[in-house]
């Protein structure tokens, strides 16, 4: 329908050039979140992918990424998504990193045809971490007694009230070191022959998008509206695709609206979500000097 609105009103009424849908993606990759801490998952940006790529005229769709990473499965789910509409809808996705893409982060950057990044970007960290804290001697110095009840050996493995166990360290040791296969061979299969024969690659090291660009990671460097009005003409227009409001005119979680300096604001509004996930976010952003 827009298109025939296009054709039939007067020249003089017309908007010139191409018109690139732009999604922005930031935030780490996580199950819930909310309008005042949002965060990244298939539930928060499949509707503003959607939309998206359902623009017909458009010849691209760009994607811009800042994420730290965070869940697996969340991070595969959304490149999954995207890659899937890319295909369905036969559109070329351009991927874009600000800050950093890094880990999940970067995992969802794979999902596009193209890689940009700044020289100052981060990008890699293609591993698995797991992290957490152990209480057992804090809980005997206050006389706390731990009392767990199990039907199965195994219900209570890495308990962080109890001592660690060899074996529940070299369980999730395999858990890990499978995730970590399946990431590899994402990596090898969508960048295949443009990666550099360097062994750290898959170490979990993160480098800058200068470094990035030398290792076959990521293709360029350049920012958004340039790369496009290069490539499409000084009169392509850049059409940001918001994420979904409610019923009372209020954006749903999806595309961040905070800043990674907010560091307080973000605090205060994640106490009453839980503030360990908040603090966890923290972490991922802090890890990559951010």
């Amino acid at each position: 329908m827009a298109g025939l609105l296009t054709r039939i009103l007067p020249k003089r009424f017309r908007k010139e050039g191409i018109a690139i849908p732009v999604v922005r993606l930031q935030g780490a990759i996580m199950t819930g979140g909310s309008q005042f801490r949002p965060t990244l998952n298939l539930a928060n940006t499949a509707q503003m992918l959607e939309r998206a790529f359902a623009k017909k005229d458009a010849p691209v769709v760009a994607i811009s990424i800042n994420s730290p990473g965070g869940s697996p499965v969340q991070s595969r789910l959304i490149y999954q998504r995207i890659r899937a509409l890319a295909e369905e809808k036969n559109k070329r996705v351009l991927m874009f990193v600000e800050d950093v893409a890094a880990s999940g982060g970067y995992m969802i950057a794979l999902a596009g045809d193209e890689i940009f990044v700044d020289p100052t970007s981060i990008v890699g960290s293609i591993g698995v971490v797991s992290g957490g804290f152990g209480f057992p001697e804090l809980l005997r110095k206050i006389g706390v007694e731990r009392r767990v009840y199990t039907a199965g050996e195994n219900k209570v493995i890495l308990d962080p009230f109890q001592p660690e166990k060899e074996s529940d360290i070299e369980y999730l040791k395999s858990l890990q070191l499978e995730i970590h296969k399946v990431f590899i061979d994402m990596v090898k299969s969508r960048r295949g022959e443009r990666l550099a024969d360097d062994e750290t690659i898959f170490s979990g090291l993160f480098w800058t998008g200068q470094r990035g660009v030398e290792l076959g990671l990521v293709d360029g460097m350049g920012e958004i509206r340039d790369v496009l009005k290069r490539r499409f003409g000084p009169k392509t227009r850049l059409e940001l695709v918001g994420s979904a409001r409610g019923l009372l005119g209020r954006r749903l979680p999806g595309i961040a609206s905070l800043g990674v300096g907010n560091a307080g604001a973000e605090i205060a509004s994640g106490a009453a979500e839980g503030l360990a996930s908040t603090l966890e976010e923290r972490a991922l952003w802090s890890r990559y000097g951010l």
